[in-house]
Order: structure tokens, then sequence, then C-alpha cells
């Protein structure tokens, strides 16, 4: 056994034993009796009940997109929903959650024009959309804008078209604007396409006393622009250079945007800096603004093996190699078994050992990942989900085998109509990758996931609607011209269609079933 592969055992092994010897946090239901009143939702009918009661209350409503394994959910439940004063303010709002696994709730994804999870929107009582909120940031700065949008009486989208207009706003619809969830916006604001000219539209227009709302807005363009495909824009490129030069010369600045910093740190530093040692000088002066933000303890655990991941990624462009050094690979090591030991909450743990595991997956500490996941998978509270960070690995190692044999557990061990049909679409695909040529293997996993569809019209609705077709896209380029994997693929197709036609005539849900094969084709 290495020296490293000791130091995450040790480290690792006195993070669990300390965090299931000691009183967890207790499930999201218990929790909810006992603090937030949710109001379980996963069908029209649910949801209207609940918007009726915000109706007579006069109460605004407060939906929560989420599911059991993710990641990010699970740091919202264990760092912002058990604040008390989260709690305390649930009793200005309907609070509803809608668990994307429960049977019809990606019918009411469909409803809202939810996918990414978790995504969290306010509503007035008589349903119209206020606004969507970030779950990135600090839960003060969250605390601050969910009131905001609690109280406004005017929707996001009417005041980004205000402030195109130069129209008057108040300082707090402007925050409003700035702290707005654009990453879950669903183009029920802006379009797509159209998404970073607006911001740098409503960063300009912003008031110059607001300087936090202006630089928010300009980073907001910058990162959305950096994700883009094609030739940067050249005057964009040359805003975002001093944008991010002042930004980062500014601590004070800097803290303000840490979850930009943090989360898009790699795509905005290769849009501005190509290659070569422009790349690097600005690698290394974003990767020092991200240690000033680490020194000052402020961010969540989360958010720090998040900027842990920044980092290696950042010090990959510095040194020219994706090979980390020595003691690069020291300090990842260190600090996550640190961060892994500090967290206790269960809920917590699914959200930082996943990301400390791809962090030491990023540095090339693939045996150090293994270990980190394995030790965990007895309490996690969705083990699937650690499930396919190990199949990944297997996959770096090019062990096809293995990587196989773990995305397959994971889609089996899943729980949750939703999470089945996206997992076990997924490890058809996989099967497709890895051995392409085993046509038994591959129709035996795709009429395995085709199999354990429910025949009900809310089953081909958004995330289940989009699992489907992207397999039976993956399917027809893996047939190409050959004839017998032609028949597998119509084995697959024809099984599919007699799920179909159990659905009732007429109902969406049939016609989804339906197309799943259609965009493929065409």
């Amino acid at each position: 056994m290495t020296t490293s592969h000791r130091m995450v055992r040790g480290a690792v092994a006195a993070g669990v034993v300390l965090a299931f010897s000691l009183q967890l946090t207790p499930s999201f239901g218990a929790a909810a009796a006992s603090g937030i009143g949710w109001q379980m939702a996963a069908s029209d009918a649910e949801v209207d009940k609940a918007f009726s009661l915000a109706k007579s209350s006069g109460k605004p409503v407060f939906l929560y997109w989420g599911a059991v394994w993710c990641p990010p959910c699970n740091q919202v439940k264990a760092t912002l929903f058990s604040r008390p004063d989260f709690v305390e303010r649930s009793r200005a709002f309907v609070p509803v959650y809608v668990d994307g696994d429960r049977a019809g709730a990606q019918k009411v994804a469909a409803r809202f024009k939810v996918q990414g999870y978790p995504t969290m929107i306010v509503f007035k009582p008589d349903g119209t959309e206020i606004t969507r909120l970030p779950g990135e940031v600090d839960p003060e700065r969250y605390l601050l804008t969910l009131s905001a949008g609690l109280n406004a009486q005017v929707p996001v989208k009417e005041l980004m078209r205000r402030g195109l207009a130069k129209q008057s706003l108040t300082p707090e619809q402007w925050r409003l604007l700035a702290f707005y969830s654009w990453d879950t916006d669903e183009q029920q604001v802006s379009a797509t396409a159209d998404l970073p000219g607006r911001l740098n539209e409503l960063a300009a227009a912003a008031p110059t006393d607001l300087p936090q709302v202006r630089d928010r807005l300009a980073f907001k363009s910058l990162a959305t622009r950096a994700e883009e495909t094609g030739k940067p824009d050249a005057a964009a490129v040359e805003a975002g250079r001093k944008l991010v030069d002042r930004v980062l010369a500014d601590p004070a600045g800097a803290a303000q945007l840490a979850d930009v910093l943090v989360g898009r740190a790699e795509s905005v530093v290769k849009y501005l800096a190509p290659a070569g040692e422009t790349r690097r000088v600005l690698a290394g002066r974003w990767d020092g603004a991200l240690v000033r933000l680490l020194d000052a303890s402020t961010l969540s655990r989360a958010d720090r093996v998040d900027a842990f991941d920044a980092r290696v990624a950042l010090w990959k462009m510095m040194d020219g190699t994706d090979n980390l050094s020595g003691p690069r690979k020291t300090e990842v090591i260190r600090e996550m078994a640190r961060l892994v030991a500090a967290t206790t909450d269960k809920y917590e743990r699914q959200a930082v050992v996943p990301g400390a595991a791809h962090v030491l997956a990023q540095a090339g500490l693939l045996a150090e990942s293994d270990e980190l996941l394995k030790f965990e998978l007895p309490h996690a509270v969705a083990p699937y989900y650690h499930m396919l960070v190990l199949a990944g690995n297997a996959k770096k190692r090019n062990d096809a085998k293995s990587a196989l044999s773990w995305y397959e557990q994971a889609w089996r061990k899943s729980e949750g109509p939703a999470t089945r049909i996206q997992w076990g679409t997924g490890f058809v695909g996989h099967v497709m990758e890895l051995t392409p040529n085993d046509m038994g293997r591959v129709e035996s996993a795709a009429t395995g996931v085709i199999t354990q569809l429910d025949a009900r019209s809310e089953t081909f609705y958004e995330r289940n609607q989009r699992s489907l077709r992207r397999m039976a896209m993956r399917l027809m380029q893996w047939q190409g011209s050959d004839p017998a994997r032609a028949r597998v693929v119509s084995k697959v197709e024809q099984q599919l269609t007699r799920t179909c036609a159990r659905l009732p005539v007429g109902e969406a849900g049939r016609a989804n079933c339906e197309s799943v094969f259609s965009p493929a084709k065409s």
C-alpha cells in the first residue's frame, strides 16, 4: 500500500466512523414533519391543491424540484433547509416538494419547465412565476434573494424587459435579476441563444452604485459565452479579460462572485486565453483568488470540494500537463480527506463524498478515489450514484469489464422510475460503447430497460423522454448499415411499440412514447 493510500484510508475511515457513530440528520420526511410543512406533489391534482392553499391563505408558493440521489439537492437539504431561519421563513409561503422520482413527477416537470436538479421557483398565489432561485450561492445571500422573491410583485421576466428598455428599477429588483438562477431558466425568461447578450446589456444598464449587480450580470454573461461553441467574439473576450482582471484583483469583489469563480473557472480561462503563457498566467491568478476564498472559510464543505476541483483544472493549465506533481497530489489527498472527515451529516456527505472522489480522480488518484467510494457505499443515501463514479474511474483505466459491472450495478440498485430509466438507458449506451460487437448484451440491456417501463402516460415526459430518445439515437448510430444490428434495434423498437399500445389513445404520453425513435430515424 502506498503512502497516499494510507493517508486516504486513515482519514476517510476516521470520517466515516465519526459520521455514523453520531446521531445524523433525520430523513427528509421526518425533518419536514418537525420543521418545514412540505406539500408533497407528483401530479397535477396535488400541485393544484397546493396552489389552492396558497390562494386561500394569500401566501406565495415555493416549489422545490429535487431527487434523492442528487448531490446538490442533498447539499441544499443539509445546509439550507435545515437552517432555523429558513424553517421560520417557510411559514410565509406554501412549500411544495416535487421528487423527480415519484410516479407522475416528470409530467409536473413539463408543466413548470424544470429539468435540472435542484430547481427552486417562487410563484404568486395565482400561479404566476416570479423568480427561480440559485442553489449555489451562500445561505445568507440565498435567504435575502428568497425574501426578495417572496415580496416581489413583478416577475423577473418583466424586470428583464424593463431593464433592457432602461426603465427604472429598484435596487431590490436589480438584485433579483442579478441573482436569478439563469442556469435553470429553461428559456422561461430568455432564449438560450440570446442570454449572453441580454445579460451584458443588463449589466451595462444597471446603476453604477450597484457594482455587485453589474459585475454579477457581466460575469454571468461571460460564463454563458464561455460555454458556447464556435469562434469567440473578440470584443466580448476583450471585455471579459478586463472584467476578470478587475475582479481577481479585488478580494472583496471575488468573494461576492465566489460561486461563479468556483463553478466556471476552467471554461472561462480557456475562453479568455486560448493557449500558451497568457493562459498559464490567467490560470495562476485565478488559482490565487480561489486560495483566498478557501482561506476565508466562508465556503461550505461541498463548495470547498468544488473549489479544489477548479484548482486541479487550473493547475493542469498552469503546469502544461495533465500529470500533477507529487506535492499537488499530496495537497489534494490531504484536503479531500480532511473535508470528508469533517462531514457528519449524511445528506451533506452525499454531496461531499462523490465530489471528493471526483477531485481525486481528476488529480490522477484513481485508486484513492475508488477506496473512498467503496468505503462509503454501505452508508450512502444513494449508493447507486457512487457506483456511477466508480464506473467512470474504471473507464478511465480502460477497464471495460469493471466499468460495465459498476454501470449495471448502479442501474439495478437505483431507485425511483425516472432514475431507473436514466441509469438504465445510460448503461445501454456504455454497453454499445465498450462492447459494441456483443449484440446479445446490447439487446439484453435495451430490452431490459423497456421491460421495466411503467405503461402510464406520465412515464413519457421530460427527463424520461429525453433519456429514452438518447438511447434510441445511440441504438440507430450503433446499428449503422449492419443487418444483424438492425434486427436487434428492430426488436427493441417493437417492444417499445407494444408498451405504447397499452396507453390510452389520444393521451400526450402515448404520443411521446410513440415518438421515441422518430428523431433518431430522421
